[in-house]
């Protein structure tokens, strides 16, 4: 009986803006422009920090990382998401659906893991810079990038097979523009109280347990900035963390708003805009941050940028 409960819907229409008929070119226009300059700017840092040899490090190493993650991120919403403005069947088949949801939420947990490990790499290179050759070297960062990978898509993978093993009879309309947790269980025939604690579980092991871990590192790390003597050592610092702390406090936080807070107290106007503040503003602010806050990152620009000009020029 639960077999045939879930072959009865095929397909679900994702009503994510259709409050907003009158604004659908507009939208269309605006949301472009962001994917677009995200696009181009995590590909600048990714290839300025693989041109220019200062920057083979590890904090630049996981900051392309993130980079390209945030691309394969945003490739597997906003595509599908400019479509629909344009066309009038706003659907996605339940395997699209699926697949959507598992490729998606994988990369967002990589995302979270992806940040601890950066907040590790601050620590490590802050409390322990004697070290920091050793604990941090190549095949440590590659271990922690594969590790952060594999640990998502697992979780990931896991929260998809528990929503669509329970049975979808209708109504199909999704009350959002992606497939997501939260609007998916709610249009499920059958409750699986088992399989939503568990989802509830790995949400928090992915946003509280890889916050606490950043906060905790941060932590030790101001522990042993306050002990350094001078001003200036102080600042410097703490400059080596600051673009990485905008990044975390927004990405956690607009995580932390759409997977552990009530369901029941967001409109589908309130939930659409959360989740474009963490599906399309969160993938944008990581190069505009780094770039905009790190020295090192401006200098590789303008060395990129002189060197392409003077290539143009011959």
């Amino acid at each position: 009986m639960g077999r045939e409960n879930q072959t009865v819907v095929t397909e679900f229409i994702l009503a994510g803006f259709s409050n907003f008929p009158d604004l659908q070119v507009p939208l269309f226009l605006v949301f472009s422009l962001i994917y677009l300059v995200t696009l181009i700017a995590n590909i600048i840092i990714i290839t300025t920090i693989r041109l220019d040899r200062s920057l083979h490090i590890p904090m630049y190493f996981f900051l392309s990382i993130l980079s390209f993650s945030e691309i394969c991120y945003s490739l597997v919403i906003i595509p599908n998401m400019l479509a629909n403005f344009l066309r009038e069947k706003k659907t996605i088949s339940f395997i699209g659906c699926a697949t959507q949801m598992c490729i998606f939420l994988g990369f967002a947990c990589t995302n979270c893991m992806l940040l601890a490990v950066m907040g590790y790499d601050r620590y490590v290179s802050i409390c322990k810079p004697l070290r920091y050759q050793i604990l941090m070297n190549q095949s440590v960062c590659t271990k922690l990038v594969a590790c952060s990978a594999t640990t998502g898509f697992l979780f990931s993978t896991s929260e998809t097979i528990i929503i669509f093993t329970l049975p979808f009879c209708g109504p199909n309309e999704v009350k959002h523009f992606l497939c997501d947790l939260a609007p998916l269980l709610e249009l499920a025939c059958g409750r699986n109280y088992i399989g939503e604690i568990v989802i509830f579980i790995i949400c928090v092991l992915v946003v509280i347990c890889a916050f606490l871990f950043i906060v905790l590192s941060y932590i030790l790390i101001a522990n042993t900035v306050l002990k350094i003597p001078t001003t200036a050592g102080k600042r410097k610092a703490f400059s080596t963390c600051a673009s990485h702390l905008i990044v975390v406090v927004v990405h956690f936080g607009c995580a932390g708003i759409i997977y552990l807070g009530p369901k029941s107290s967001y409109t589908l106007d309130e939930t659409t805009f959360i989740t474009v503040s963490y599906t399309m503003v969160t993938p944008l602010l990581n190069p505009l941050v780094y770039s905009l806050r790190n020295k090192d990152v401006q200098i590789a620009l303008k060395k990129s940028l002189g060197k392409s000009s003077c290539t143009q020029r011959m």
